[in-house]
């Protein structure tokens, strides 16, 4: 049914797209919670206020946002280069997969946030807490739906620039679509490499929804 399918390929190359979207989400998450969680709490009056600090950051992660991604691989190669000493492969994709997400996602952890009602942090305040104990006891967990549905979208995301990675060498199914595919008129190669990638986002956003609907309050 697709002669020139080689299915050892094309698991190997699943596997790395899964590689490279495990890493870049779990490092996403981290790196774009922390961000959206200084540009909240410099803006806010209740807590951390900090207009020159907001500023900068805002301003960081406004550019490296508008930056098409495949403009963005181009652009960090010599960083790369410097960092893992090769443009080629799953891991050299990380950087840009990364530094491309971090900053969509610290944007919706800000959203997110500012969702909160400002009276139950007034409340918690009243009550004695800290700042950090309203940032980690009441705003991460009354933001957590949202949170978990924005870090959802932004892998949704990374599985396509995944695919954009595998372009200009990255590895991953979108480098078999492109190189085997693209390239050799294998349309075949290029039609299930598509379908594996279109399962992959089923799945993340099926797994996504349903631990939002377990943690939102609101939907028990």
């Amino acid at each position: 049914m697709f002669p020139n399918v080689d299915w050892q390929i094309m698991m190997e190359q699943t596997w790395e797209t899964l590689y490279m979207t495990l890493v870049a989400g779990v490092a996403t998450f981290l790196i774009g919670l922390a961000l959206g969680l200084v540009l909240y709490i410099t803006n806010e009056s209740l807590l951390l206020k900090n207009r020159p600090i907001y500023v900068f950051v805002s301003a960081i992660v406004n550019v490296f946002r508008s930056i098409p991604f495949i403009i963005l691989i181009i652009l960090l190669i010599p960083f790369t280069l410097f960092l893992l000493d090769t443009m080629l492969g799953s891991t050299a994709a990380l950087p840009a997969l990364i530094i491309g997400a971090a900053p969509f996602y610290a944007r919706m952890v800000e959203l997110a946030l500012r969702e909160v009602d400002r009276g139950v942090i007034e409340a918690a305040e009243s009550m004695g807490a800290t700042k950090w104990q309203i940032i980690y006891k009441v705003l991460i967990p009354e933001a957590l739906p949202a949170l978990v549905s924005g870090i959802t979208v932004t892998i949704v995301a990374i599985v396509g620039y995944t695919a954009m990675a595998g372009v200009v060498g990255g590895g991953g199914l979108g480098n078999l679509a492109y190189l085997e595919g693209f390239q050799r008129s294998q349309n075949d190669v290029t039609f299930v490499a598509t379908v594996l990638i279109l399962l992959i986002v089923f799945v993340i956003q099926f797994i996504g929804d349903r631990l939002v609907t377990k943690i939102d309050k609101r939907s028990a």
